[in-house]
């Protein structure tokens, strides 16, 4: 099997959920709490990564952080190396390209979740910050947990965001997916299907795991 790459891939994708929950959640809990053109506009925004060929997004992302851009340049005199082709590139790239999958269902929790839950906690003396990591952020766990899983299965399965920012590098930036790619070029289907096994093996557990949680309902 190919350990690098399953290593490389699992790493990228639990390094891409942790930064998109820290910075997801407070961002869905904006868009839900009201109705306005800026919060329409910030979601659809994060929802373009839907609609857009995963190579637009990769290919806007290798030109914008490499030396012709001002980013680029003074990324590279910050690291001393491009992020293009590295691990922290990929990160970057899935961070992006996963945004949709983490807002989606934690806006939808969060929408779900009564009025009256918050009124209560608020007529009884709590914070705004307080009701949220009190009453709302327990309440929308099974919208956490979906948001999760996604995010991480989304993130193992990329393939042209990866392909596009980070290359073909074993070690680096091969994931699993772009070794399955390879295998297919060399005509080692024995290996592509090992691979493409264990890929389907990620996504039926993970999902499992989101159709086995309790609702939020049972939860309240």
């Amino acid at each position: 099997m190919e350990s690098q790459a399953i290593w490389l891939t699992l790493r990228l994708a639990v390094t891409t959920t942790l930064i998109l929950l820290a910075f997801a959640i407070p961002l869905a809990w904006w868009i839900s709490s009201g109705r306005s053109a800026i919060r329409s506009f910030a979601q659809a925004i994060t929802a373009l990564p839907l609609v857009l060929p995963p190579t637009v997004i990769g290919f806007y992302l290798l030109v914008g952080l490499g030396p012709l851009t001002p980013i680029g340049r003074a990324i590279i005199r910050l690291l001393g190396h491009p992020l293009a082709f590295s691990f922290t590139g990929l990160v970057v790239g899935s961070v992006l390209y996963s945004f949709p999958f983490a807002i989606m269902p934690l806006v939808a929790g969060f929408q779900a979740i009564g009025p009256e839950y918050v009124e209560a906690a608020s007529l009884l003396g709590a914070s705004p910050f307080r009701s949220f990591f009190d009453i709302t952020l327990p309440l929308a766990r099974p919208a956490v947990l979906s948001a999760t899983v996604l995010v991480f299965l989304h993130t193992i399965g990329e393939f042209g965001v990866v392909l596009m920012l980070g290359g073909n590098i074993p070690g680096t930036t091969q994931t699993l997916s772009i070794a399955l790619f390879d295998r297919v070029q060399d005509g080692n289907y024995a290996a592509a299907n090992h691979i493409a096994i264990l890929l389907i093996a990620f996504a039926i557990v993970g999902l499992a795991l989101v159709y086995a949680a309790p609702s939020r309902r049972t939860l309240a």
